[in-house]
């Protein structure tokens, strides 16, 4: 499986790679982009070690390291995973570090993500979770076009108890239509 590099005006998506571990490790001591991300597992650092050096091999999936400003510092992630060629699908997860949230990286990083995902891979449909109680990225997503489908009570922890997911989709011919003009 190839994994692109994909190229905007502010930002660069590029294949996670062994040495964004010590980033990604700090971004998980975030814990409101935790919260807000419904993040509840405990990593080590080891373990960010191994997952960041398998991504280059992971079939099924895509995740990018978002990067911007002419560097190759990783600032987030961006992930298409769950890629069902059958049914032409896949689900997005995007988690910016608190240092770049709010510059419309994020923004960007779904654009970018979704035409690979549209133009690039012929998929038909793209879903994700936002928890209920992340009010911006709610925002973020309906601003790009996703469409709410419906609701997962109680589906995450936010910390002694519960809040919903609302599950949101774009397909292909919305996509389309929001790149007129």
């Amino acid at each position: 499986m190839d994994k692109p590099t994909l190229q905007g005006e502010m930002i660069t998506l590029r294949p996670i790679r062994a040495d964004d571990a010590p980033a990604m490790w700090a971004a998980l001591g975030d814990e409101e982009g935790n919260r807000l991300t419904g993040t509840t597992q405990v990593f080590t650092l080891e373990e960010i070690e191994a997952w960041c050096a398998s991504r280059g091999d992971a079939q099924g999936r895509y995740d990018f390291a978002v990067t911007a400003g002419g560097t190759d510092e990783y600032r987030g992630e961006i992930v298409l995973n769950e890629i069902d060629d059958v049914v032409r699908s896949a689900n997005l997860r995007l988690a910016m570090g608190p240092a770049y949230r709010g510059r419309g990286y994020g923004t960007e990083a779904i654009q970018l993500v979704l035409g690979f995902a549209f133009d690039g891979l012929g998929l038909h449909r793209v879903e994700l979770d936002v928890l209920s109680i992340n009010a911006r990225a709610q925002s973020l997503y309906e601003n790009i076009g996703f469409r709410h489908e419906g609701r997962r009570r109680d589906a995450y922890r936010d910390g002694d108890g519960f809040c919903d997911a609302i599950v949101m989709s774009m397909l292909e011919d919305e996509f389309r239509a929001g790149q007129i003009g």
